[in-house]
């Protein structure tokens, strides 16, 4: 996969869940993860990533998915806290 083609990918994932899954996941879902695969539009949720990756690879085997942590800006963040 080229950087485009990651580039590609991830932008139509985030676009199904700007679109589509924010309103629908937010309200109850907040802080769990969702797998989406871009093509399809199928959607798998986890209260951890690998949950949310274990039950899209069950789906769609041969298939990335692309992680979101539901009301974050990024699935995991590292790095230190300095409060």
């Amino acid at each position: 996969m080229t950087a485009k083609d990651v580039s590609d990918f991830v932008r139509k994932a985030e676009a199904v869940y700007a679109n589509r899954l924010r309103a629908e996941l937010e309200p109850d879902h907040m802080d769990e993860f969702v797998a989406i695969e871009p093509e399809t539009g199928d959607h798998f949720l986890g209260r951890t990533l690998s949950e949310a990756s274990a039950a899209a690879r069950k789906c769609h085997p041969d298939r990335l998915t692309h992680m979101i942590r539901i009301g974050h800006s990024s699935a995991v963040h590292f790095g230190m806290y300095l409060g």
